[in-house]
């Protein structure tokens, strides 16, 4: 990717001036042994901005792929996730993944579920406002917080988080808790941005996948895109990695981003964030 193409990658402000690339690479579920080669194709084909987590146990093949690339690291925009069994533990396990990932700083630092029956996720939080305090995260933010986790949230909390990443595809719009999210000025990032594959077979997709000349994959992030959503798609092939930029270049109607909205069905592709609460560890 030249540098021209790398530049259009739109960039979102969040509530406290950072700025995070709107369109990421995931790593979720991706081998640990293979963190590191794939992350370098990810810089290589133009991704500025790396999703990782302490529970998908390869923030250090993160490091390495970003300490090999020879990037910049301030030209990088790195999140990663508490675990959930770490909630009563935030300091040390930030600090955990800080060093399995070789930074002096992380950019965004989520709590990855509320996990409501623990009742640590405000305690949680008030930890990771020290730590944004000590400027060692530029900005921290909640992961698959339904609304009354927020509400729970946001009265203890000095620091209005700067992200809630959720499942958010075509068939699971969470349309009600994205606009909570947005009226309080936290940023909507969607995991799973394609449904787990799903949604690609949808055939209001592929007619405008067939129409633009681009993929299914192009067409629902630009969906994402246009709505202002961060998305983090993952792919392990660098050739469809570098497609996945291509859906910046995507400009869809406002009559069809409503065929794509139309595909909202309610189905769930992941655990339930009301009741979850597996500890990760």
């Amino acid at each position: 990717m030249s540098q021209t193409q790398q530049n259009t990658i739109p960039q979102l402000t969040l509530n406290n001036g950072v700025k995070i690339p709107q369109l990421g690479f995931g790593v979720f579920q991706v081998p640990p042994e293979e963190t590191q080669r794939i992350v370098e194709d990810a810089l290589e084909a133009g991704y500025r901005h790396i999703d990782t987590a302490a529970a998908y146990r390869n923030e250090a093949g993160v490091g390495a792929a970003i300490s090999a690339s020879g990037i910049p690291r301030e030209d990088i925009f790195i999140t990663t996730k508490l675990r959930n069994g770490e909630q009563g533990n935030a300091h040390e396990a930030f600090q955990n993944s800080r060093k399995a990932l070789g930074v002096e700083f992380v950019d965004l630092y989520l709590i990855h579920w509320p996990v409501p029956s623990q009742g640590l996720y405000t305690e949680a939080w008030k930890a990771m406002e020290k730590l944004y305090a000590n400027s060692q995260i530029r900005a921290i933010g909640v992961s698959n917080f339904l609304g009354e986790h927020l509400d729970t949230l946001l009265p203890a909390a000095d620091v209005v988080p700067a992200v809630n990443q959720v499942e958010i595809h075509p068939t699971f719009q969470q349309q009600e808790l994205a606009a909570k999210c947005r009226e309080l000025g936290i940023a909507v990032e969607a995991y799973s941005p394609l449904g787990q594959g799903a949604d690609l077979n949808a055939t209001a997709v592929k007619d405008l996948a067939g129409k633009y000349d681009a993929t299914p994959a192009q067409i629902v992030l630009a969906w994402h895109l246009a709505q202002g959503t961060i998305v983090i798609p993952k792919s392990a092939d660098s050739k469809r990695m570098r497609e996945n930029l291509g859906a910046v270049a995507v400009e869809l109607s406002p009559a069809e981003l409503s065929e794509i909205s139309a595909l909202e069905s309610g189905a769930r592709a992941g655990a339930d964030p009301a009741v979850a609460a597996f500890s990760q560890m």
